[in-house]
């Protein structure tokens, strides 16, 4: 007997981004996608594939409150009617916007409905989604999922969730022993962009021959010799990479010439777009305040840090001056406890191995996602060692606790009285976080909100 083919249905406001959604996931531009409200007046329906299993996707037109008889009427009645053949339903807000009472009005049909729904806030790009993140929670959908279906981050998490949702992942088409499961990595999409910064001649260019093997950086003593944030692709032990040299950030004072005020933008730009930043140290002047700032502005960035320490065949006494050094980065890079500090030498090519392992963990720990129920046992073991202090006579009550996005780790909490928290308290919460669930060296975004738990049933 055949299985029937599951229909997943995509609904929400006007310009929420449904139809870019829409061709993100059946793999081709099918649905017109503008900046202009109500452009999807009929539903479109294309075929995706989820793993290894074919489902029917729906995008619909904007749910809008309109009056009998319009285009906008029929155009509501024909996703009501969707809505009621659904399998899953994707419940899309634009996160740039927040919840709006629309929002709010069309969650409570979804629930009404009782369909299986997924709540997903789209064009989280950037920080200016992540409160509407967090204000999704309100809609009684349970968990958000953050995601650009532009740019297709988070989509590959939604996919897994779908496919949870409609008991996909039980059908597996070929056999397959828990143990070959658990030691089958999944190969990288893309490579990992990793972005070399750090003084002027610091040996950032001399490291990026180092790691391809070859003279494709311009190297010499001469500080500000790269001007150009240039990006090369390389493969390590079947890990793609894209390195980008970048030109040496000085002291604002210092910059005068106009070519170098534009390396300086373009450093900047690729720290931005980076996933893994390597701050190149000169390992006889380490930590000036020019590295300090850097590091920084990386994690403030929210990016993965990596330290290298450069030069390191020149330091004589090896084992304490690296104990030195590490102690002075967890003291002046409080903001990313237990960053790697790997000493190598670019020159002679020393370290070279060390280095890209802390870089695949660094980049691992960015992307990890923990569990909910995870999460909260160790917040109710948190609560018990240490309870939050009371604030205006009345004790503060940390009710549940969500990781809305990773890269970097972002986590909410849920609790009476967000303003009387202190920030010791949330640092004790945040050090937890990271202790337990391995995060070092990678920035984490701790938030608070007010309310109870967000997967309480609303009806």
């Amino acid at each position: 007997m055949t299985t029937p083919t599951p229909t997943i249905v995509i609904i929400g406001r006007p310009n929420v981004g449904k139809s870019t959604l829409f061709n993100r996931l059946i793999g081709r531009r099918a649905a017109l996608v503008s900046d202009m409200p109500g452009l999807t007046r009929d539903r479109h329906e294309g075929t995706a594939t989820l793993g290894d299993h074919e489902v029917r996707l729906v995008d619909t037109a904007g749910l809008e409150e309109a009056s009998p008889g319009t285009i906008a009427a029929r155009m509501t009645r024909q996703t009501e009617q969707a809505l009621k053949k659904a399998d899953l339903v994707l419940f899309v807000i634009d996160a740039r916007d927040g919840v709006t009472p629309a929002d709010a009005a069309f969650a409570r049909q979804v629930r009404s409905a009782a369909r299986p729904a997924i709540l997903v806030a789209n064009k989280c790009e950037g920080r200016k989604g992540l409160e509407g993140v967090y204000e999704a929670f309100e809609l009684g959908l349970g968990e958000p999922i953050a995601i650009s279906a532009e740019h297709g981050e988070g989509v590959g998490e939604l996919v897994s969730e779908m496919m949870m949702a409609l008991g996909l992942d039980e059908k597996e088409p070929k056999q397959q022993s828990r143990a070959e499961a658990a030691e089958e990595k999944p190969a990288p999409t893309r490579p990992i962009r990793v972005t070399i910064v750090g003084r002027p001649n610091t040996g950032k260019s001399t490291l990026v021959n180092a790691l391809l093997g070859e003279e494709r950086m311009l190297t010499g003593p001469e500080p500000g010799l790269t001007r150009d944030a240039i990006a090369v692709d390389f493969n390590w032990r079947d890990h793609p990479m894209s390195l980008i040299d970048t030109a040496g950030l000085r002291r604002k004072a210092k910059i005068t010439e106009t070519a170098e005020k534009l390396a300086t933008a373009d450093t900047h730009r690729s720290i931005r777009f980076a996933e893994v930043a390597i701050l190149v140290l000169d390992a006889e002047r380490p930590f000036e305040h020019q590295d300090l700032t850097i590091g920084d502005l990386v994690t403030e960035e929210g990016r993965a840090l990596v330290i290298a320490l450069n030069k390191w065949d020149l330091v004589e006494d090896k084992q304490a001056t690296l104990r030195e050094l590490r102690k002075i980065a967890a003291e002046r890079l409080a903001q990313v406890p237990g960053v790697s500090v790997v000493p190598i030498s670019a020159l002679a090519e020393r370290g070279l191995d060390k280095l890209l392992d802390a870089v695949l963990e660094t980049y691992d720990a960015w992307n990890r996602r923990v569990p909910t129920p995870e999460l909260n046992r160790w917040l109710r073991d948190a609560v018990e060692r240490h309870a939050p202090p009371a604030s205006k006579g009345r004790r503060i009550k940390i009710r549940y606790i969500v990781q809305v996005s990773a890269r970097p780790p972002t986590f909410v909490a849920f609790t009476s009285q967000p303003k009387g928290l202190p920030k010791t308290y949330i640092r004790y919460l945040t050090n937890g976080i990271r202790a337990a669930f391995r995060l070092p060296g990678v920035p984490i975004r701790f938030h608070l909100r007010k309310g109870e738990n967000p997967y309480a049933d609303r009806g």
